[in-house]
C-alpha cells in the first residue's frame, strides 16, 4: 500500500528538510506572475515540490516563439491561455495542490487585491513597468518577493523585501531606483536569449522559494547573483536599502492605483501607432518608414518600404528627414517609442512623428489573423 508522503519521499528524505519542511511546504501560498520562460520552471518545481496553494497571473497566450524556452507548452497550446493551459497541465501533474489561475493582465487595479491572498511572489515577468508595479505592491503589503530576470545569456536572481533581512530590506528599487531609458535594457523579444537559460534562473527562483518557506540553506536576502550561462561564471553582490528609493514607492492603496507604471516606464507613448492605422498608412510615399533596430540585428525582408537608422545613432545624430509623417519601429515597440520622443522634440511640431505599437512582433501577428 502506497503511503501519503510517497509523492515527497526523496525531498522528506533529506534531514534538513524532513516531515517539518513538507508540511511548511503544503501550508505555503506561492503566487508566481508570468507563466512565461521563468514562471514555467518555477511552477514546475514549486507543484512537484508539493506547495500547498499555488498561484498563477498571466495573460497571455501561448505562441511558436515560446516553445523553445516555455517548457510546460506544447504545439497542440498554441493559441491558448498560458495561465489556463498551465493550471491545467499542474494540477495533472500533482493533483494535491490547490491551483489559483488568474487569467488577466496584472495592474494597479487589481494586484493588491491579488498578491494578498499570498505569501511569497515570484515575478516572472519580462517588463519593467510590471516589475516596479510588483515591487510597490510587494512592499506595501509587506510581502517576500523573488526576482529573477533574463537576457540573451545571462541571468540575474535575488529575494527582495524579506522579513528576514539582517537591516532595512532591500526591494527591487534599491537595484534600479530609475526605469531604464529606452533601448537601454532590452527584453527577451529584442535581445533574444538561449533557451536554457530562463530555465536555470526559473529553477533558481523555485529554489530560493522553498529555502524561505523551509528555513534551510541561506536565501538571496539582499543579494543579487547573477549567472553567465557561456563562461558558467557566477557573480555575487550585496545589496543595500537606500532611504531615496523608499520615498519613491507609493506610500499607501489609494497612490499605488493611480501611479501610472506604463508611463514611468515610457511604455504608452501618446504618439503610439495601431497596428490598424499603420496597415492604412504604410502604403503612402509620403510617408517616412524607419527601421531604428541595429544594423546586426535581421533585416526585414519584406513587408513594407523603409530605411535603417539604428536608435543609437538617432542618440547621437539627428539625419534630415523631409517627409512630414514619420514612422518608426522596432521589434517590440519600446526602443521605437524612444526614437520618437528624440524626433519628436527634435522636430516640434513640424513633423508628425509616430511608433508602431508593439513593434515588428505584434505588427505581424495582426497580419497573420
Amino acid at each position: 500500500m502506497k503511503t501519503k508522503n510517497e509523492r515527497y519521499q526523496r525531498q522528506i528524505s533529506l534531514k534538513e528538510l524532513g516531515e517539518g519542511g513538507q508540511q511548511k511546504l503544503k501550508n505555503a501560498r506561492v503566487l508566481v506572475i508570468g507563466a512565461g520562460g521563468l514562471g514555467c520552471p518555477a511552477l514546475l518545481y514549486l507543484a512537484g515540490a508539493g506547495i500547498g496553494k499555488l498561484g498563477i497571473v498571466d495573460f497571455d497566450l501561448v505562441s511558436l516563439s515560446n516553445l523553445h524556452r516555455q517548457i510546460l507548452f506544447s504545439v497542440s497550446d498554441i493559441g491558448l491561455s498560458k495561465a489556463l493551459r498551465a493550471g491545467d497541465i499542474l494540477e495533472q501533474n500533482n493533483p494535491e495542490i490547490e491551483m489559483h489561475i488568474f487569467n488577466k493582465r496584472l495592474n494597479n487595479s487589481n494586484a493588491l487585491e491579488i498578491l494578498s491572498g499570498f505569501d511569497i511572489i515570484l515575478d516572472g515577468t519580462d517588463n519593467f513597468a510590471s516589475r516596479y508595479l510588483i515591487n510597490d505592491a510587494c512592499v506595501l503589503l509587506n510581502k517576500t518577493l523573488v526576482y529573477g530576470a533574463i537576457s540573451r545569456f545571462e541571468g540575474q536572481v535575488s529575494v527582495f523585501n524579506s522579513p528576514l533581512s539582517a537591516n532595512t530590506a532591500v526591494n527591487y528599487r534599491d537595484l534600479f531606483p530609475e526605469a531604464p531609458s529606452d533601448g537601454e535594457v532590452l527584453n527577451c523579444e529584442e535581445a533574444g536569449v538561449i533557451g536554457v537559460l530562463p530555465g536555470i534562473i526559473g529553477t533558481m527562483m523555485a529554489n530560493e522559494t522553498i529555502k524561505l518557506i523551509t528555513g534551510i540553506g541561506e536565501p538571496l536576502i539582499d543579494r543579487l547573483l547573477t549567472y553567465n550561462s557561456l563562461n558558467n561564471q557566477f557573480f555575487e553582490m550585496d545589496l543595500s536599502a537606500l532611504a531615496e528609493t523608499a520615498k519613491l514607492i507609493p506610500s499607501n492603496a489609494d497612490e499605488f492605483r493611480s501611479f501610472n507604471y506604463d508611463w514611468f516606464c515610457s511604455l504608452s507613448p501618446a504618439n503610439e501607432l495601431n497596428h490598424e492605422e499603420f496597415e492604412a498608412m504604410h502604403q503612402d510615399k509620403k510617408i517616412q518608414i524607419i527601421d531604428v533596430r541595429e544594423s546586426d540585428e535581421e533585416a526585414l525582408k519584406d513587408g513594407f518600404s523603409h530605411i535603417k537608422i539604428p536608435l543609437s545613432r538617432l542618440k547621437t545624430q539627428i539625419p534630415d528627414i523631409h517627409a512630414e509623417t514619420i514612422v518608426l519601429f522596432c521589434q517590440s515597440g519600446k526602443r521605437s517609442a524612444g526614437a520618437a520622443e528624440l524626433l519628436t522634440k527634435h522636430f516640434g511640431k513640424s513633423k508628425k512623428v509616430y511608433s508602431l505599437k508593439d513593434g515588428l512582433t505584434g505588427w505581424q501577428k495582426f497580419k497573420e489573423y
